[in-house]
């Protein structure tokens, strides 16, 4: 059970925080949760939002793999509310449900080209507590990525460090759209929602 229940909609006042959020309902099927409940205070919830376009929707590293690199490191984090948005993300995104559920065996699975494994791994070793992360995996990545992209890749796992610690300690409920698609696509992977069911 959620710690703090979302914000309605239609008590949010502030017109440019409505307007967002209703961009995320139409491009991802529903308003998150997590951000309905950080409307409350609202300069952090713009600030976060801002942040979270700047980090995931620009620059010149694939969409599909800045989804797959957050998965990533929920996994690593063990949060399964994020898990579950960036399933449903990375399928927005095109990557398709064999995909995505291969992420968990990503070394060995040959849906994966030789750059996404490095940024999967970073993500992996950059999500887990301590963090593995080393020179190997940055001399990997530099191998696929200019330096510009390394920090998109590097900003994506650290934008889901805080979300991961915002979800998990919240325990934010999941959405039922997040829900059906994460069921559907890693769900035999072992996923479930957990305490945000």
């Amino acid at each position: 059970m959620a710690h703090l229940n979302p914000v309605p909609l239609a008590e949010v006042k502030d017109d440019d925080i409505r307007e967002r959020f209703e961009h995320y309902r139409r491009t991802r099927g529903f308003t998150p949760n997590s951000i309905m409940t950080m409307v409350r205070r609202p300069n952090i919830v713009r600030a976060f939002m801002a942040l979270n376009q700047a980090v995931l929707y620009e620059g010149t590293v694939p969409e599909e793999t800045k989804m797959l690199v957050s998965l990533a490191c929920s996994y690593a984090a063990g949060c399964l509310y994020c898990q579950s948005h960036m399933t449903n993300l990375a399928s927005i995104y095109k990557a398709s449900d064999e995909k995505i559920a291969a992420l968990w065996d990503f070394e060995n699975s040959d849906v994966f080209n030789d750059a996404e494994r490095a940024a999967i791994r970073l993500a992996l070793k950059a999500g887990a507590q301590p963090n593995e992360a080393g020179a190997a995996d940055f001399d990997e990545l530099k191998k696929h990525y200019t330096d510009e992209q390394i920090v998109e890749i590097v900003a994506s796992i650290a934008l889901f460090g805080y979300l991961n610690r915002w979800n998990d300690t919240m325990a934010t409920a999941l959405e039922p759209l997040a829900t059906q698609v994460a069921e559907r696509a890693i769900g035999p992977a072992g996923w479930t929602p957990g305490k945000h069911g």
